[in-house]
């Protein structure tokens, strides 16, 4: 009995280091960086296998991009970079995002990324014959989140047919080779493929889960690693305590609690600002309160049209998704990005605001983006309740306790309670206190609107060899939220070592207004 359990808990990945040891190795890729690519940049296709219980199996293919360290005489090694997610591309997002890295670590790394499997131009999960065939299935769903008893029961069974369709037409078995931990698997062997010795890693919202992964499978190949706005990972995996597990994962880690705090910060501070700084101003923080209320209960009752080209938005898809969740992410303009940052949310607000008097004749249906990605990915990674659970009530849970944007963190992994049961096949869940060969940097700013600070705060605790570094302001992530004070620590660890003192606390560059 003894050895089956053991021999089960090798196959689960719950001892990573014996299950590695016991399997053989998975062939190290070939690559020679000469595919077309972004301007700058060297991009390959790395073979790596679908299942490493079966290393010499069946392969898949991931993209990778790199740019080459600028000071070659003085290079370190690679620096990989995930942008999160889940089902971000990496070959595109470090493109973007390239020169946000600290001067010093663009001189001496290669920065690498790549498209986790089942993303971007990686080997995907192929549900549909065709885009047209997806639409056709979602066409019925808000854009944003269900509202109301006929659109949950709607959302609820679209995406148990979407879970099926899945599951039937995974002729590859990707479906269930898609976690997190399967990811850090193929991290590791891009980091032998660009031939160093330990892992050097940078990994933004959901990446720090698959940083927190890799520490924790491989603890004694690590060089470095900054994870930046991070996930509780027990909360996100499993819940803190049995009553958890009740909780869609997004409720477990507070998600919607942090967009609400941002919200709030956001109103107050726009409210204080003159309306040329924020156009959704009402001249104080209690009176732009008032109106965002105002704005919200007319949304409720009917789409409106606003935009060149014209455009319907409705209260769920506006308040919740293409406004406030999303657009609180960036406190301040990201250099590149002109319409980001919390002035270009009050733009936003207030483009609504005046086109209350021109109601759309219905609200905005189809052309919903395609999910096959995310939910390959976010649903092997979460433990979710069942399908038939109270979604309504933990939506209403969440709207009293969180406002507006509660009910979006909800319904997001809702989409994952019928997901097929084999996608769970190699998800990890812990320890995550493995003692690693480098200390582990964690940053993250106080009013993150998505991951909140006490998960970050949390990572930092759980992880054998944390340590924290706090920005004292607003926006999702610190790379996309610039604080020369924490680029400086993040530059000395990852080129030196040298780790910021205990407590410290940095400043952004800018403030939203």
């Amino acid at each position: 009995m003894v050895a089956a359990a053991a021999a089960a808990l090798l196959l689960a990945g719950l001892t990573p280091s014996a299950a590695t040891a016991a399997a053989p190795s998975p062939p190290v890729p070939q690559l020679d960086w000469k595919q077309p690519c972004v301007e700058h940049f060297e991009c390959d296709t790395a073979q790596v296998p679908l299942d490493y219980r079966t290393p010499q199996g069946q392969s898949i293919q991931l993209a990778v991009i790199r740019h080459r360290a600028t000071d070659p005489a003085h290079r370190i090694g690679s620096l990989f970079y995930n942008p999160g997610g889940p089902g971000g591309s990496g070959t595109q997002a470090l493109p973007a995002v390239y020169d946000l890295f600290p001067e010093q670590v663009r001189k001496q790394f290669d920065i690498v990324s790549f498209d986790p499997r089942g993303i971007g131009s990686s080997t995907t999960l192929h549900c549909f014959t065709d885009p047209a065939a997806e639409q056709s299935l979602l066409s019925r769903l808000p854009a944003g989140f269900p509202v109301g008893e006929e659109q949950q029961s709607a959302w609820a069974d679209t995406y148990a047919r979407f879970g099926r369709q899945c599951a039937d037409s995974d002729r590859t078995g990707l479906l269930a080779h898609l976690s997190t931990a399967d990811v850090a698997r193929d991290l590791d062997v891009l980091r032998q493929a660009v031939g160093d010795k330990q892992l050097s890693y940078l990994g933004t919202s959901y990446g720090t889960l698959l940083g927190a992964t890799y520490a924790n499978l491989f603890p004694g190949r690590l060089r470095a690693m900054v994870l930046d706005s991070a996930i509780d990972p027990v909360a996100w995996t499993t819940g803190r305590n049995p009553q958890d597990r009740a909780l869609t994962p997004f409720l477990r880690t507070g998600s919607d609690l942090a967009s609400a705090r941002a919200l709030d910060a956001f109103l107050d501070r726009c409210g204080a600002a003159d309306p040329a700084a924020c156009a959704f101003s009402a001249g104080s923080p209690e009176a732009t309160r008032a109106k965002f209320t105002q704005l919200l209960d007319r949304l409720r009752r009917g789409p409106v049209t606003v935009g060149t080209p014209p455009q319907a938005l409705t209260y769920d898809y506006a308040s919740a998704v293409s406004i406030v969740t999303s657009m609180l992410y960036a406190a301040s303009p990201v250099p590149g990005f002109p319409d980001t940052g919390w002035a270009a949310l009050g733009a936003q607000l207030q483009g609504l605001w005046t086109a209350l008097d021109t109601p759309a004749a219905a609200p905005p249906t189809g052309g919903l983006p395609s999910q096959a990605q995310t939910l390959g990915v976010l649903c092997a990674d979460t433990a979710n309740p069942a399908m038939d659970a109270d979604y309504a009530g933990l939506a209403d849970l969440a709207g009293a306790r969180s406002g507006a944007v509660g009910p979006y963190w909800v319904w997001q992994t809702q989409r994952c309670a019928a997901w097929p049961a084999e996608a769970a096949r190699d998800r990890y869940d812990g320890p995550w206190n493995r003692p690693t060969s480098a200390p582990i940097l964690v940053v993250a700013n106080t009013g993150d609107p998505a991951w909140p600070y006490e998960g970050s705060h949390a990572m930092a605790d759980t992880l054998a060899r944390g340590r924290l570094l706090t920005v004292d302001g607003y926006g999702h992530t610190v790379l996309g939220n610039p604080s020369s004070c924490a680029a400086g620590y993040e530059e000395r660890y990852l080129v030196d070592g040298h780790l910021p003192p205990r407590g410290q606390v940095c400043a952004p560059d800018r403030q939203p207004f």
